[in-house]
């Protein structure tokens, strides 16, 4: 049960996400294929649902409180929603699914919840948007992994 923790621990993180616990629960842990696919979903998941729950209080608490935060968060959401706001207007949610779904670097849960946030997208659209793009990320890894 240790090797389990272990991998929903490292999905739970940033930086590797699905992309590293999966192929160290396979060829390290020697966990099996589905057992690989379902902790590292959970761990993935974890912060998820944290994070949308919490990231618009903890933004605004902060632009109410510090200056520098409010400016660095008007600064951020304009910046962003200015250089990608057709893109999102054009795929809509698609965009947020395969902004998770593609197992690459700068992509995957993290990415997709604050590029939700940002965008305002509500934690009931969300995350089951994010939640369909890390299955299918987590599905690329694991075929990429056992196939090599």
């Amino acid at each position: 049960m240790f090797e389990e923790l272990k991998t929903v621990i490292i999905a739970m993180a940033p930086f590797g996400e699905l992309r590293a616990s999966i192929p160290i629960a396979l060829n390290i842990f020697h966990l099996s294929v589905e057992k690989a696919l379902l902790f590292s979903i959970i761990g993935n998941l974890i912060p998820v649902v944290i994070l949308l729950k919490f990231l618009k209080i903890v933004s605004d608490f902060l632009s109410h409180h510090f200056y520098f935060f409010n400016r660095f968060f008007v600064w951020l959401f304009e910046r962003t929603r200015k250089n990608n706001q057709q893109k999102f207007k054009h795929w809509k949610e698609f965009a947020l699914v395969i902004l998770v779904a593609i197992p690459l670097p700068f992509t995957g849960a993290w990415t997709g919840v604050l590029c939700a946030f940002v965008f305002g997208v509500p934690f009931k659209k969300a995350f089951p948007l994010i939640a369909l793009g890390v299955l299918i990320a987590g599905i690329i890894v694991t075929l990429i992994t056992i196939s090599i």
